[in-house]
């Protein structure tokens, strides 16, 4: 279809039901979705199984978190258990530590927590590296909803920790454009249109931060050429879509690539 490469997940270590249904929810005349999924997964073991029978030979992002279960004082435990079965089948590794739909994870993206997750992954990302003769990038995906003194410090901590890029951004729990909208009070994370200028003003932010120190992947209501080129022009290296691709389908892809 002319996708540049694919991401899949969030996994956990353990397989895991994610949160009661509905969990989805179209805002159709904002072109937006409410979802809180809530990682629901079968396990990083059938996901392993699942890449080594695809045989893909694209590059494939693997998305990872931690269980609902484990409190988040462990949480780093289970991005490592994570991290060890992708590393040989991932083309790069996303942290997701900005998902409002388990509780406490957005916690992860601030001060002392951030910086023992990064340390902790960046020291196994260097043993794997080893382990396995290759090395698999990992990203870290970000909220929308921080600060510019949070996103100061965030930035501070990637770079400290040379992670080799940040994914930006992940759904919203700000409500002010669906205002009125049927489901619009719905509890969970809104993407698609109302979340692009949003994501794009991070990306323009955390791009004067890291002044080209590391890549930004740009995601958050891409759902024309034009919206693409917006977040490129923000900062962005490499653009994701999600929530354009339900509404606008296919032809979305070619449009954006023929056009940027």
């Amino acid at each position: 279809m002319g996708f540049g490469s694919i991401e899949i997940g969030t996994v956990t270590p353990r397989a895991q039901p994610g949160n009661d249904k509905p969990r989805i929810f179209r805002l159709v005349a904002a072109e937006g979705l409410i979802n809180r999924m809530g990682f629901n997964n079968l396990g990083v073991d059938n996901l392993v199984e699942n890449v080594k029978k695809a045989h893909f030979d694209g590059i494939l992002g693997i998305n990872i978190g931690k269980n609902k279960d484990t409190p988040v004082e462990q949480g780093k435990d289970d991005y490592l258990i994570c991290m060890e079965k992708v590393y040989p089948y991932a083309g790069y590794i996303a942290i997701n530590i900005s998902s409002p739909n388990t509780p406490g994870l957005r916690t992860l993206q601030y001060g002392d927590a951030l910086d023992d997750l990064l340390s902790g992954i960046k020291n196994k990302q260097l043993e794997l590296q080893q382990k396995h003769q290759k090395y698999v990038p990992v990203a870290v995906k970000i909220a929308p909803d921080l600060s510019l003194e949070e996103l100061i410090q965030v930035a501070d901590s990637l770079v400290r920790h040379n992670i080799d890029g940040v994914i930006a951004t992940n759904t919203t729990l700000d409500r002010s454009l669906v205002q009125g909208m049927q489901y619009c009070d719905e509890t969970g994370g809104l993407s698609g249109r109302p979340l692009q200028l949003k994501s794009t003003e991070i990306i323009r932010m955390l791009a004067t931060e890291l002044n080209g120190r590391l890549p930004i992947i740009g995601v958050g209501g891409i759902d024309s050429a034009i919206a693409a080129r917006e977040k490129i022009a923000a900062g962005a290296s490499l653009v994701q879509i999600y929530s354009g691709f339900i509404f606008k389908g296919p032809p979305l892809i070619k449009e954006i690539v023929t056009n940027i």
